[in-house]
């Protein structure tokens, strides 16, 4: 009975694992994760189901490529302060414009210029007529028509200039 309720500090404290590799892990799978979601996801405003199922699917398959198997907590903190280290320094350069300010910050995309969508530049973003009518009743217009400009940010979300009315 004494055994169940005994807790080993050792194992929960003392890294199994070098923090350097543990960090180098972490550092390595952060940016392949990145880069991948970077080049091929689309930023949204709000995440929809399949974004969290994908974002969940990614951390479950990370997970061993980042930790190993590591059992202290020590470990487990040094990967998670990793994975925020990076996470904050890719905004702080994308604020900074330091290395690849374009990468973590893009430009907007222009998808209607005075009334007309620029098919082109909503299929570089898998955007159909249909999904972009719906942000813009989001936004309070109802008709693509009396928008004189409408961006997709880099944050995802739109942002949408009215034509003045006569």
């Amino acid at each position: 009975m004494e055994k169940i309720f005994q807790l080993n500090w050792e194992e929960m404290f003392i890294p199994s694992l070098s923090l350097f590799e543990v960090f180098i892990r972490g550092t390595i799978t952060f940016w392949i994760i990145y880069i991948c979601l970077r080049l091929f996801r689309r930023g949204t405003g709000q995440l929809s189901i399949s974004d969290l199922l994908l974002i969940t699917m990614i951390s479950d398959a990370a997970q061993n490529a980042m930790a190993g198997t590591y059992n202290s907590i020590t470990e487990g903190a040094i990967l998670i302060g990793t994975l925020v280290f990076w996470d904050y320094a890719i905004d702080w350069m994308g604020y900074k414009r330091i290395l690849f300010g374009k990468l973590a910050r893009p430009e907007p995309i222009l998808l209607i210029r005075n009334g007309r969508m620029l098919k082109a530049n909503m299929e570089t973003q898998l955007m159909d007529e249909e999904e972009l009518n719906g942000l813009l009743r989001e936004n309070g217009v109802d008709d693509y028509r009396e928008v004189k400009t409408c961006y997709l940010e880099s944050t995802g979300n739109i942002s949408v200039v009215l034509k003045e009315k006569k």
